[in-house]
Parts: structure tokens; C-alpha cells; sequence
């Protein structure tokens, strides 16, 4: 039966709402965080990618949190996806998710409560009279401020069946638009997860007239097959994320997801709006702005997802694509290495070749800014790819409003002496120098990093590797830093390992001091 809904109308019941999380759950996982500019950036490009409804962030956990859901409720002004807040069960959350979210077009207050018994005695220290009593007025106030009021049962995958039901019962009896049934720690099975979304569809009054909704985590890396069990119980909105991040072992990946129903659309008949096509591109964003990449053998999107190594697979892909891969590169962003352009390419065809890559209206100073350095590139590199330009592009388009900026720098090393580098940064638009020596020629730009910028973090990660291949390949250096508990990673790609990784470094600096800025929520996970 159809369903309609306030923000969607009248629902067709084979169609999957894709509910993105990437920037409230995603943002909590550890070593994550972004600034203002970089949540618009993947916000355009969520919705770029067709997701239906974005959660922008946890609106009450800091000046910065409710800042950033009202610049994307901004973006999203005249349209575009709903816009979703998170908030505990209580007034001052709700009411500041409902500013927030005031200039979006379509809006959805989340409403999150734990309604396990380990949780409402350990966390809440609430009887189950008492969080039934919260549901219901916790939803109705929402109500008051939004037409489209989500209510979560926090850890409810291990919640009694019997006080579960209760609590969906009175959620919808107050006026939730959407229910959604969390794992929230990893626990289930699949068939675990399908039992819970057919019993609640079959026990709970009202069941019928509102959209069920499934929000999986990873720890025993069955996010992605709950969620597709949740389906075939009854769940039309899916939960997930961007490159399957979030806390912990992390979330559901949306592309693993949308892919599982383009792909198995025989025993999964449903459909969605995700771009799969644009897939490759936002997964590459994201991991440049957080500076966390894919492992290589990651589905979908990881460098190794259409790799063939071995001679028979190697033999039977060349005569045969289907052979040995079930969907198509193509398909989700991918394309072969293809010589792009040369050093005597002009402004307007790399502005072209920008769009063809993805990457949306970029400014003029930005603009420039990459094609100054494409410029250097091609003069350098024999053969420049589409790899090789994204990976510069995204060093000066997404980064370009750190608060930290390499200007400048020279490396002296050898055989038989003390490897030194100088370096010129510009912080908050003041111009600063270092100079130091080092065991190698990576100590020593670190060491002058320092410097020029003094602090004292540990660094846990340095890892190189490269963009494409060949000896002028682009190195792409990740950097991981730890300061008082606090993970970043950094990321820096250039011709010049050495240059790469004063990038990454001053990259995980920028990281940083956005996670200096912004206070640690209360702990929350749906």
C-alpha cells in the first residue's frame, strides 16, 4: 500500500529512500572532522548524487554543529533533498535542531532515543514508563515545528520486542512521519534484522501509514547485508554513509547498497535515485577532504574493485567483461587512465575537462590556482591523466580556505650530509618561515613545519603511494597526527614526495585546529 508521506507525497512502495549520514555520523568517526567550506562542498555533492535526505549534523552539540546545518538548510533554501537535524529526546535538542533547520526548504527534525534495557538503565536511568512517557511528547513537540519528524529507537536491534512495539506504537501515535530501528552497536544478523522490521510492520498499529527505516553500523561487517535484509522486511528509507564511515567499524556504504539494488534487482525489485555514476567522484571527495582513503580492496570504489590479476581472470575479462565483473566500471565513475591534456592546453579546455571530472562551478581565483599548478605539472610530467588532475585539483579547490597554506620550499639532501629544508607558510594571511635538519629529508620538512608552526602532536601514520604509474607518477602522501586523543589525517599529493608530504602535513594541520574549534558531543549514535 502506498504511503503518503509530508515530505515525499504519495510514495511508491518499491522505491528506497536513501537517507545520507556522511556528515553527522560519518563526521563522528575518529580522525574525522571538516570545516564550513568542506561540509558545503560534499553537501552539493550529496545531492548531486541523488541522495533524498541529508543529515547535516548534530545542531546542539556545538556553535559550529548548529552553524553548519544552517548554512546547508541555506543551501537547500528553494530546493534539493530534506535537510535533517539530529537531537537527543529533549526540549533545548529538539528546539535548537528546528532553528537550524528554519531556512531549508524541506526539513526533518530527528528525534533519537535508547530503548534497550542496558541502555535505558546504564545511559538514561529511565524505567520504560518514563521513556514511553519521552517518545510521546518528545515527538509531539518536534511536531509542532516540523511536518516531517523522525524517531529513532537508539540500540534497537537489542531492545524487548514487546516494549519496542510500545514504543513505535506511541511514536506514531504522536505524529512520527518516520521510524527508525537502529543496530547501533554492529550486533545482528541479517535474519535478525528482517524478523525485527516484519514483526513491527505486523504488531504495531499504524505501522502501515508511515516509512520504516534501517540504520546499520559495521562492527561484525554486516552493515551493508542488514541493510538490504531491512529492505526485504519492510524498511523503505536505508541509512548509510559516503565510503561506509561512521563511528566505530563505521555505517552501511551508501554505494555498496545503491549497487546491490542496480545489480540484484532480481531478488531486490526495487528502485532508487542515486547517480551511480557520480559514486567514484564523491567517494574521492570525501576521502580528499578527510583525508582518510578507501583500502584498495574495498567494493565499489576502492583502486582494486576492477582489478584482475590472475591469468585466467585476466584471459576471461578480455573476452569477456561479464565474465569476471558484474557490473561496469563505467557504472559507478569509473574510467580508464586516458592522456587528458598537455602543457599547451589552455584555460578553457581544463575547465572542461574539470566538469567532464565531476567537480561542479569552481571560482575564478581557484581556478587559477589549480591551473597554475597543472601548468607546473605538465612540464614536469610526460603524461598527465585524469588521476593526476583531480589529485591537484582537489590540493587547491577543496583545501582552499585553510587557515594554514604551503607557499614555498627547498629541500637540500645527499650522500654525506645533514639533510635541511626551508619552508615558507602563510597563516591567517601571516607569512612565516622555518628552517631545520632532519635523519632524512622528510624529518627535516617536518622538523621545519614545527618551526614555522610550533606544536607538538604525535604523528602515528606516513604512508606514500602513488597516483598513477611511471617514475614521474604523483606521489600522494597520507599523514596521521594525535593530540590529546584526538585523530587527523592529512593528505598531499605532488610529483615531489617531499613536497607531497609538507602537503599532507600542513593538510592534517588544518584538520586539526577545526577539531581544536569545535566542542565533543555528549556521546550519540543511532
Amino acid at each position: 500500500m502506498a504511503i503518503t508521506h509530508p515530505s515525499f507525497g504519495t510514495l511508491d512502495p518499491d522505491r528506497i529512500i536513501f537517507f545520507d549520514t556522511t556528515l553527522r555520523d560519518g563526521e563522528q568517526s575518529p580522525g574525522f572532522s571538516m570545516n564550513l567550506e568542506e561540509k558545503l562542498r560534499m553537501a552539493e555533492a550529496l545531492h548531486e548524487l541523488g541522495v533524498d535526505v541529508m543529515e547535516a549534523g548534530f545542531a546542539i552539540a556545538s556553535p559550529g554543529d548548529f552553524e553548519s546545518v544552517q548554512a546547508i538548510a541555506k543551501l537547500f533554501a528553494k530546493d534539493g533533498p530534506v535537510v535533517a537535524s539530529l537531537g537527543r529526546a529533549n526540549p533545548a535538542d529538539i528546539l535548537r535542531s528546528a532553528e537550524a533547520l528554519k531556512p531549508a526548504a524541506r526539513k526533518r527534525i530527528h528525534i533519537v532515543l535508547a530503548t534497550s534495557e542496558l541502555h535505558m538503565r546504564v545511559k538514561l536511568r529511565m524505567s520504560r514508563e518514563e521513556v514511553l512517557e519521552l517518545t510521546t511528547s518528545s515527538v509531539t513537540l518536534g511536531r509542532q515545528h516540523a511536518d516531517d519528524v523522525e524517531w529513532s529507537a537508539e540500540d534497537g536491534s537489542r531492545s524487548d520486542p514487546d516494549f519496542l512495539c510500545r514504543c513505535v506504537e506511541a511514536a506514531i501515535k504522536a505524529g512520527a512521519t518516520t521510524i527508525n530501528i537502529p543496530d547501533t552497536v554492529g550486533y545482528s544478523m541479517p535474519e535478525d534484522i528482517r524478523g525485527i522490521f516484519r514483526m513491527l510492520m505486523e504488531r504495531v498499529p499504524g505501522a502501515d501509514t508511515v516509512v520504516f527505516s534501517a540504520h546499520n553500523h559495521n562492527d561484525l561487517g554486516m552493515a551493508v547485508a542488514n541493510t538490504l535484509a531491512a529492505i526485504e522486511g519492510g524498511a523503505r528509507q536505508i541509512e548509510a554513509t559516503i565510503n561506509g564511515i561512521g563511528e566505530r567499524a563505521g555505517n552501511a556504504s551508501i554505494e555498496e547498497v545503491a549497487m546491490a539494488l542496480r545489480t540484484r534487482h532480481d531478488v531486490l525489485p526495487f528502485r532508487h535515485g542515486i547517480q551511480t555514476p557520480r559514486i567514484l567522484r564523491t567517494s574521492k571527495l570525501l576521502a580528499t577532504i578527510t583525508g582518510f582513503d578507501v583500502q584498495p580492496n574495498k567494493a565499489i570504489v576502492g583502486r582494486n574493485a576492477f582489478a584482475h590479476e590472475s591469468g585466467i581472470h585476466q584471459d576471461g575479462v578480455l573476452k569477456d567483461a561479464s565474465t569476471y565483473e558484474i557490473m561496469t566500471p563505467e557504472s559507478v565513475g569509473w574510467t580508464k587512465n586516458s592522456l587528458v591534456l598537455g602543457k599547451h592546453s589552455g584555460r578553457a579546455a581544463f575547465r572542461d575537462k574539470l566538469k567532464a571530472l565531476g567537480y561542479g562551478e569552481i571560482g575564478d581565483n581557484q581556478l587559477n590556482d589549480a591551473f597554475r599548478r597543472f601548468k607546473d605539472l605538465a612540464d614536469r610530467k610526460k603524461v598527465v591523466y585524469d588521476e593526476d588532475v583531480a589529485a591537484l585539483v582537489d590540493d587547491e579547490v577543496v583545501r582552499g580556505h585553510d587557515r594554514i597554506r604551503l607557499t614555498g620550499m627547498t629541500v637540500a639532501t645527499g650522500m654525506g650530509m645533514k639533510p635541511t629544508a626551508t619552508l615558507a607558510l602563510e597563516i591567517d594571511g601571516e607569512a612565516r618561515t622555518g628552517v631545520a635538519t632532519g635523519d632524512g629529508a622528510v624529518d627535516a620538512t617536518f622538523n621545519a613545519l614545527r618551526q614555522a608552526y610550533p606544536h607538538d602532536v604525535a604523528l602515528k601514520l606516513y604512508a606514500v603511494q602513488s597516483v598513477t604509474g611511471g617514475t614521474d607518477a604523483q606521489a600522494r602522501v597520507t599523514v596521521r597526527f594525535e593530540e590529546n586523543g584526538k585523530l587527523v589525517d592529512g593528505q598531499g599529493a605532488d610529483t615531489c614526495t617531499i613536497v607531497a608530504s609538507a602537503r599532507a602535513y600542513v593538510h592534517a594541520l588544518n584538520k586539526l585546529l577545526v577539531k581544536r574549534e569545535r566542542t565533543a558531543p555528549e556521546a550519540m549514535s543511532a
